[in-house]
């Protein structure tokens, strides 16, 4: 592989896209949309007072969501559109090789998924030094949304050198792009709902069916008919329910690519132990998840003490984090695409689809 020839190779396929009257447009709204998203930010909290962690976790979240909408277009047509436009053999004829084309389109599409994030970092420098953000949060936080910038372009690559037809790759790319995030959601909430189990509650409450009526045993009555919640038997009732067992699917959240952004970056929480910003909200969803529920729960709201339960982060304490597991699948998946879209691309083909465009 030379490193020339696939700046070559990169340095074509951008000035494509910076030529597209369209590209300007959309990083153009891209804009707008985040400066009305900071003025919403200014006026419902303020960014010096904990609203910075929000508004910087949402920025980095509506960066990805957007490529994740955009990229499949730019990169899902990379190769079989030059293809079908009869600039791709031209190039096959040169000494450029086959991994050099596949993977210089890929870069290129790497970049322009990035440009995003170029727009984006007025606000986000707005975000960090208005407020107290920790760098760990910001480095990690930028580092796996590049990545994932990376996976989704190349999935789009891979597969529009795998599929002959341009609008089917583009199509196949957003099915796969739907799978990794929507489909995960869908897996995790059948398959949790689908594995039932069983839970025994046990209450232990004041014997209503002994207060007189019209009197409230938890406040204060003038009147001597009204008995104290003392004078008052308790009762205990029990009853069984099924309850969800996420426990046993949340693994599939881990290709998420939302979910990965969100549980690789360390979480903050305020002084009561609750996420303060949108990544650890995402994070601790998932943490919890991995819970059993109780399978017996008991309650006594009898005895004259106030319980406080554990709070969230104490609660995910114990859990594992998965983002490592859910990269590794979207690199092999990414990798797995583009080593097929080299197979495929590289000339002399023995055979082609039909109906497929030499030159």
């Amino acid at each position: 592989m030379n490193a020339r020839r696939l700046g070559t190779v990169i340095g074509i396929d951008l000035r494509q896209r910076v030529r597209s009257v369209g590209w300007y447009v959309l990083l153009g709204i891209f804009a707008v949309i985040l400066l009305a998203l900071l003025t919403l930010s200014f006026s419902s909290f303020s960014l010096s007072t904990g609203g910075n962690g929000w508004f910087y976790s949402l920025v980095i979240m509506f960066v990805l969501l957007l490529v994740l909408l955009v990229s499949p277009t730019l990169s899902g047509s990379a190769v079989n559109g030059d293809r079908d436009a009869a600039t791709l053999a031209p190039v096959q004829v040169t000494l450029v090789t086959t991994t050099e084309i596949v993977l210089g389109k890929f870069l290129a599409a790497w970049i322009s998924g990035l440009a995003f994030l170029v727009v984006a970092l007025p606000f986000l420098v707005i975000a960090t030094f208005v407020g107290e953000l920790n760098p760990a949060v910001i480095a990690s936080s930028l580092g796996i949304l590049v990545l994932e910038v990376g996976v989704v372009a190349a999935i789009g690559v891979g597969v529009s050198a795998i599929v002959a037809r341009p609008v089917f790759s583009v199509a196949t790319t957003y099915l796969l792009v739907a799978a990794l995030t929507l489909g995960t959601l869908i897996a995790f909430g059948l398959g949790g709902t689908a594995l039932r189990t069983e839970q025994t509650i046990t209450t232990r409450d004041l014997n209503w069916n002994a207060v007189p009526a019209g009197c409230d045993p938890y406040m204060e009555n003038d009147a001597t008919e009204c008995p104290r919640p003392d004078e008052i038997g308790c009762t205990t009732s029990t009853y069984t329910s099924e309850v969800p067992r996420f426990d046993r699917v949340w693994g599939v959240l881990a290709a998420n690519p939302f979910v990965i952004l969100a549980d690789a970056t360390p979480p903050t929480y305020d002084q009561y132990g609750n996420p303060s910003d949108l990544f650890s909200q995402i994070a601790t969803g998932v943490r919890l998840a991995q819970l059993a529920p109780d399978v017996a729960q008991s309650y006594d709201y009898c005895a004259n003490v106030t319980l406080q339960g554990p709070s969230t982060e104490d609660r995910i304490a114990g859990t594992v984090p998965s983002w490592f597991v859910g990269l590794f699948l979207q690199l092999v998946l990414a990798g797995g695409l583009l080593a097929w879209g080299i197979a495929r691309t590289r000339t002399p083909a023995k055979r082609l689809p039909p109906g497929t465009r030499i030159a």
